[in-house]
């Protein structure tokens, strides 16, 4: 269990480096769900998701010698792009294990922030078994993408300012990937607001987080064949089961087109356009598959933005 007093140390490692995202409101979305939501504009933050909170955190808090060296990192995106930022704020070099199917434009990014990328087949390849034999052959800290108290410390500020920016909530609705954002929100609320109930978003080909919580223990499953690459995760972390265990109400699922239609609405009412896993909350409220939410203030953390323009008018054709 982390304690408020560090999740507060990771807030002031952040002051000046991630934005204070602002929460988004729609008089449309509160009539087509029946409740009062209250979006946490996570797309609007620097490298483009809630990830540099996570990554930052983590590699600000290593001892400066250590970090000296640069650090490495596996991810199919976002996480990849925080990284190589928070590598690059610091003036170290960062290595970062991403899949040969990366979407183009977060690849591009981590590039630009000065990252080295080794490829792997996602399908085939054992990207933590990779970037762990990278990063001991080079003396790298490894910095993974959910699966670190660092890094949850680092997601929690997402949920430390929501509270603050939108109090007294009744329900947290968080989309899941590894469980690093919403280990790192329910944690945030159990100190902050443990009446508010937190649930989280998979996509419904990708449920491994709610297979696992419902058997009690770490279930893996096959690369989900889902549209929301950044939660085509196997399987939760050890961390975040712990936490997503003790403090996470439910999780639900969502498809790919109900997760289009989130994507639809928010373009089409609130002119913002997020990338698939970034509106699987939001499809979730939408689709009413969140329990007991008429009436109720509602958060709703919109993850990411990353997405190419030309997959986004893709996505949408037709709609």
């Amino acid at each position: 269990m982390l304690s408020l007093a560090e999740l507060r140390a990771a807030a002031a490692r952040l002051d000046g480096v991630a934005h204070r995202t602002p929460v988004l409101t729609s008089r449309l979305l509160d009539d087509a769900t029946g409740a009062h939501v209250f979006l946490k504009a996570e797309h609007l933050q620097a490298t483009g998701s809630f990830k540099i909170r996570g990554a930052y955190n983590a590699v600000a808090a290593l001892h400066p010698e250590e970090r000296s060296r640069g650090v490495a990192a596996f991810s199919s995106g976002n996480h990849a792009q925080a990284v190589a930022r928070a590598a690059q704020i610091h003036g170290v070099p960062a290595v970062l294990v991403m899949p040969e199917d990366a979407p183009v434009a977060k690849r591009a990014a981590a590039e630009g922030y000065g990252a080295e990328i080794v490829s792997y087949d996602r399908h085939t390849g054992d990207r933590e078994a990779i970037a762990r034999a990278v990063a001991s052959e080079r003396g790298l800290p490894l910095i993974p993408p959910y699966d670190h108290p660092d890094v949850i410390a680092g997601q929690s500020t997402v949920g430390q300012e929501l509270a603050e920016q939108a109090p007294d909530l009744d329900l947290l609705v968080v989309c899941v990937g590894g469980g690093g954002l919403i280990s790192g929100c329910a944690l945030a609320y159990h100190h902050l607001s443990p009446t508010t109930r937190v649930i989280g978003v998979e996509p419904e080909a990708g449920n491994d987080v709610q297979t696992s919580l419902r058997e009690g223990r770490i279930v893996s499953i096959p690369v989900p064949d889902t549209i929301a690459d950044g939660q085509q995760t196997t399987s939760p972390g050890h961390h975040t089961f712990d936490v997503m265990s003790r403090h996470v109400t439910d999780i639900v699922t969502v498809t790919d087109d109900e997760i289009l239609a989130a994507m639809d609405h928010l373009f089409r009412f609130q002119r913002q356009v997020v990338e698939p896993s970034g509106a699987s909350a939001l499809a979730a409220l939408l689709a009413g598959r969140i329990p007991d939410a008429g009436g109720r203030r509602i958060g709703v953390t919109l993850s990411g933005g990353n997405i190419n323009p030309a997959r986004f008018i893709d996505l949408m054709k037709g709609r």
